[in-house]
């Protein structure tokens, strides 16, 4: 096996990790995670990726790359007065709806009705929130932030996959240095370091969370990473493995979603990093950087206890900027698909705003009522026509 392949799949696996575990962490507080519930979170779902990573790029000869989905994180994020059981009911919804969409023919087609410029308007509104609390972040505690900013915008200029990942590494080293991180748990003793464990939350079934969490989840992360996902493959000369691959992710993230975790999904951007020529000179043997992905993931979630001990240990604005910081991407391209479209701009905005706007009614979410809103302007438009 080539050391390039190695390298790419290192390269990928940190990427994924780094640029967007602060995110998953929010997404745990917002929901009410205990400690042992978060640990079970992230290590669930490094293994569901690594699980699956390995079973397709294995079986379909192709270098198929999972990631939790960064969308999906920031709408839990966004949420409020949902228990954990509560929001375990709704990723594992959410992954069943993915199986299904693989699985029967007939749910794909009536989710592709939905505009593609009002699924991007519903994103949009759910990351807008979070990068607008860059700016106070950075007010709050100016000698960390400005720093990593001024780091991830020269990064990006060379290599915009290692941005946030940089900036990481240089929050790090200021937090500790500057004496404004707390003290890691156990002051983290290699030899005594616990092995991560999961833990089985049973699911509590409420109506109004399945509505307004699972429903918009699944929406978020077939649109926002599934779709791109599978473009990607096709864009460097694979043919993309929709129904295996729909199939798979969703038994996955129901499975995993069990114990504490939210969707796995097909990557898009650290899927690039596995799929072109400096990874392999010959693209049929390129599906091995998947299986060793998959190992690095693995490894990734054994090590989980150390990395979320360090991470936990940060100023909280400092995450904040984090968050803000790794989800400028996204949104830059949600909002670029909300108006691409000049028949679908107006149901856009309605969409991105009311999702914005964090108003719940008859307790379901915003995100759900964004889309409702949405397809009924579209609705109406058609009808003028």
């Amino acid at each position: 096996m080539q050391a390039s392949v190695i390298s790419a799949a290192l390269v990928a696996a940190l990427v994924g990790y780094g640029s967007t575990i602060a995110l998953v962490l929010s997404a745990a507080a917002a929901v009410g995670a205990t400690a042992a519930q978060a640990g079970s979170w992230v290590f669930a779902i490094c293994l569901a990726k690594a699980a699956g990573s390995a079973l397709l790029s294995l079986w379909k000869r192709v270098p198929v790359v999972l990631a939790w989905s960064t969308p999906g994180a920031a709408l839990i994020a966004a949420t409020s007065g949902i228990s954990m059981p509560e929001a375990v009911g709704a990723f594992v919804l959410a992954g069943l709806l993915i199986a299904a969409t693989g699985a029967i023919r007939p749910l794909g087609r009536l989710v592709a009705l939905i505009p593609d410029g009002v699924a991007a308007g519903m994103l949009a509104g759910v990351l807008l929130p979070f990068c607008l609390k860059g700016a106070g972040a950075a007010q709050a505690l100016p000698a960390l932030v400005f720093p990593m900013v001024a780091v991830f915008a020269l990064v990006r200029l060379k290599n915009p996959a290692l941005a946030v990942l940089a900036a990481l590494g240089l929050g790090l080293v200021l937090a500790f240095g500057f004496g404004q991180a707390l003290p890691p748990a156990a002051s983290l003793p290699l030899p005594g370091l616990p092995l991560p464990s999961l833990t089985v939350i049973a699911p509590e079934l409420r109506l109004d969370v399945l509505l307004g969490l699972g429903v918009p989840l699944y929406l978020v992360t077939m649109a926002s990473q599934n779709l791109p996902g599978f473009a990607t493959l096709r864009a460097h000369g694979y043919e993309p493995p929709v129904r295996a691959g729909l199939v798979t992710t969703g038994i996955l993230s129901a499975i995993s979603g069990l114990f504490g975790a939210h969707t796995t999904s097909m990557a898009a951007i650290t899927a690039a990093i596995c799929m072109g020529p400096d990874t392999h000179p010959e693209p049929h043997r390129r599906w091995m950087a998947g299986v060793v992905y998959a190992g690095f993931w693995a490894a990734l979630g054994l090590g989980s206890p150390a990395i979320l001990s360090v991470l936990t240990a940060l100023p909280p604005a400092l995450m904040v900027a984090l968050v803000a910081l790794a989800l400028l991407g996204p949104l830059t391209g949600a909002l670029s698909g909300a108006f691409a479209m000049p028949e679908t701009r107006f149901a856009a905005t309605v969409t991105l705003a009311v999702t914005a706007s964090g108003v719940a009614a008859f307790g379901i979410g915003a995100a759900f009522w964004g889309l409702v809103a949405g397809l009924v302007v579209q609705g109406m438009e058609k009808l003028r026509a």
